[in-house]
């Protein structure tokens, strides 16, 4: 995540070797740690929330067997049998 924050906030850093930082032309781009820990905090606030959705992903099934589904037993089916469930199961965290 920290890497994600640092090139957040410094979009010419290509490159990340440990805590250095570097741009294109391999020169080391200094970086301030307080603004890092900051934006790398607000990343990992995001990635938290968004928990569900990762969750919901993996438990629905594949686009085709989800068509497949509506064609066969129609839109209303589809929602109720295979959307609903899982949205039930892992509801967005609305606090």
């Amino acid at each position: 995540m920290k890497h994600q924050a640092i090139r957040a906030l410094y979009q010419n850093v290509t490159t990340i070797v440990g805590d250095v930082a570097y741009n294109a032309q391999g020169e080391i781009v200094e970086y301030d740690q307080e603004l890092v820990n900051t934006k790398q905090a607000e990343l990992q606030a995001d990635y938290d929330a968004k928990e569900y959705q990762r969750k919901r992903a993996a438990e629905y099934p594949s686009i085709g067997d989800q068509l497949d589904y509506i064609y066969h037993n129609g839109i209303d089916a589809w929602k109720t049998d295979m959307v609903d469930p899982i949205k039930n199961k892992y509801p967005k965290d609305n606090t």
